[in-house]
């Protein structure tokens, strides 16, 4: 285990989550994880796919990959991201009288509040669908290909943050503004590899769960959702600020007003729009503002006319 993690010292990182502590001496890495109750193969997959190397997700346990992945969201809610805040705060001036710091802050704060609710999802209703396909139920309204589907990566908007600091923030020898934007460009590159281990390794070791439960003839059906519930589903997977855009487009505006009226770029806009159109499946403006008043997200007297 000691030579694993020092060809690679990113999986420092994958060891915790997989709550693997230091300290393990020359063990090796199946005396480590039968030390702390980690499948094998499952650590060993997540190695391989973190170090570039061949994997296969057909060996895997998913009890064992959801575990590592609620770690991961509990590291980045409740460590990571709040730890960059605090840091961003102390390197740019918050006092209230530099505008653009405050802009800085309130894109920071937005962001983060995305990927909670983009994990929070995942906690609540993929990684719920899963455990209980590991029952052997069914649910004929959701599938692994739903969330596939959908899945966006969450890491591109740091890279984003990254660049607006260097590019429009005047500070010169700003020792702690260095240290921060490491600390983003990092958690950029860490939160990218965390959704490709959810697209590469844990979608397909599902899909594979679901074809072998439907060949077996042994199925039991969770499916009490109705059209109205699914709706919902479709609304709570939406961000507050996809629900803002939306708002927006139902308004009249154009994708220019629109960025100038929530302080984006045109092209986070454009994201955003493309994000919206995969989740909800709606391709059109007329769409969308149909989807806004059945949503109650805007009033019929609202809508340009």
């Amino acid at each position: 285990m000691r030579d694993l993690v020092k060809d690679n010292s990113a999986l420092i990182l994958v060891m915790g989550r997989f709550g693997i502590s230091l300290g393990f001496g020359d063990k090796s890495v199946r005396e480590v994880c039968r030390m702390h109750h980690v499948n094998e193969n499952t650590f060993l997959e997540v190695v391989n796919f973190v170090s570039n190397k061949d994997y296969n997700y057909e060996s895997i346990s998913l009890s064992s990959l959801i575990g590592y992945l609620k770690q991961a969201h509990e590291y980045y809610l409740d460590f990571n991201l709040p730890n960059i805040r605090r840091k961003l705060i102390e390197a740019i001036d918050c006092s209230g009288t530099d505008e653009l710091a405050m802009l800085i802050l309130k894109f920071y704060d937005e962001y983060v509040t995305e990927v909670r609710k983009h994990m929070e999802y995942e906690n609540e209703v993929v990684f719920s669908y899963v455990e209980q396909l590991s029952q052997g139920f069914l649910n004929r309204n959701f599938t692994i290909s739903n969330f596939a589907g959908k899945h966006t990566p969450i890491g591109y908007k740091l890279k984003e943050l990254k660049d607006i600091i260097i590019r429009y923030y005047p500070e010169k020898n700003n020792y702690q503004l260095n240290q921060v934007l490491l600390e983003i460009i990092l958690s950029e590159q860490d939160l990218t590899s965390h959704c490709m281990i959810e697209d590469k390794l844990f979608v397909p070791a599902v899909k594979l769960v679901e074809q072998q439960l439907k060949k077996s003839g042994q199925i039991q059906y969770t499916d009490e959702t109705d059209s109205e519930s699914i709706e919902k589903d479709k609304l709570e997977v939406l961000s507050d600020r996809e629900k803002d855009i939306i708002i927006c487009v139902a308004k009249g505006m154009n994708n220019k007003e629109i960025a100038d009226y929530l302080y984006l770029s045109v092209h986070t806009v454009t994201t955003h729009r493309r994000n919206i159109s995969n989740k909800l499946q709606i391709h059109t403006t007329a769409g969308l503002i149909i989807y806004a008043i059945a949503n109650k997200l805007v009033n019929i007297e609202e809508i340009q006319k």
